[in-house]
């Protein structure tokens, strides 16, 4: 099977806000829904699309694991994972798309949300091991909360009025943080598996300036050594002191762009007691020195 590519550039337009809601029925026909629909051929993307099952069901594909699917699961399908549907019976899909890097979310403080970090962040790449356990799944009531936010978002993207772009990211923010608490409310094992790493991504965004030791880390999250590091790094690409050092240095290039602070006093407001390990992890993560970073962001300290 040819893989294809959802390029954001269809559905957002070359100038247009990074968000985009679209409707998937189906018909005896299997008739496309909407142009660029490849919901029964597989594809990736070069951005996110949340999935909203309200009706039906059908058989998904992804990444050649194959999964069934049916109406109040919801799901995040990250950039490049290939994906198609098939075997559809009276499917119904809302496809909420965005680019994440372009639409200006407040990404650290969605990381203090457990179940954002599990449902955003670890549950797509654990899909496959728990076999789609993890996924969130709501009832009638819940579900027709979620379609009336996505819906609104549909009507503000079509009209296009002033002020389309803050209404829109507003709504998909509400969207994602009431998902996020309904996510920790998942009965399943590998749901619970996935917040306890969420709830230790929570603490260190929560108190990034506090002198974290594993062994409490270890007891947030109810895991292993081996296990909690393993998770972590899958989910995030860095372990916890690798992650809690590199939030640490984007709270210092805050400070250091908006308050006029000594580099020493940074240091500590952001949680290193060592000014200079703070310079040295400060410019292995960005390539200068926080003394350099302040001028060239036109602040004299």
């Amino acid at each position: 099977m040819i893989s294809r590519i959802a390029d954001g550039v269809h559905y957002f337009g070359r100038t247009g806000f990074p968000l985009a809601v679209r409707h998937v029925t189906t018909d005896a026909a299997h008739t496309p829904s909407h142009p660029h629909d490849l919901t029964e051929v597989e594809h990736s993307h070069d951005f996110c699309e949340l999935t909203i099952v309200t009706e039906g069901n059908s058989m998904h594909s992804l990444e050649g694991n194959k999964f069934p699917v049916g109406a109040g699961d919801i799901f995040l399908l990250q950039g490049r994972q290939k994906h198609y549907f098939f075997d559809r019976k009276d499917l119904k899909l809302i496809n909420i798309m965005y680019d994440p890097d372009r639409i200006g979310l407040p990404e650290n403080d969605l990381r203090q949300l457990p179940g954002y970090c599990a449902m955003f962040l670890l549950e797509p790449s654990y899909r496959k091991q728990h076999r789609f356990a993890s996924h969130l799944h709501l009832g009638p009531v819940r579900m027709a909360r979620v379609q009336q936010l996505a819906e609104e978002m549909e009507r503000e993207s079509e009209a296009r009025q002033p002020g389309h772009e803050a209404i829109l990211r507003a709504k998909l923010l509400e969207l994602i943080v009431y998902l996020s608490r309904e996510y920790t409310e998942t009965k399943t094992t590998e749901a619970h598996a996935l917040l306890r790493v969420g709830n230790v991504i929570g603490a260190l965004e929560k108190e990034f300036s506090r002198d974290w030791k594993l062994p409490e880390l270890l007891d947030i999250a109810h895991m292993s050594r081996s296990n909690l590091m393993r998770v972590f790094k899958s989910a995030t690409g860095q372990s916890p002191i690798e992650y809690l050092i590199r939030l640490r240095i984007q709270k210092a290039m805050a400070l250091l762009r908006n308050t006029n602070l000594t580099i020493t006093e940074i240091a500590i407001e952001v949680g290193f007691n060592d000014s200079n390990y703070f310079t040295r992890q400060f410019r292995k993560a960005t390539g200068q020195s926080p003394r350099r970073f302040r001028t060239l962001v036109g602040i004299v300290g």
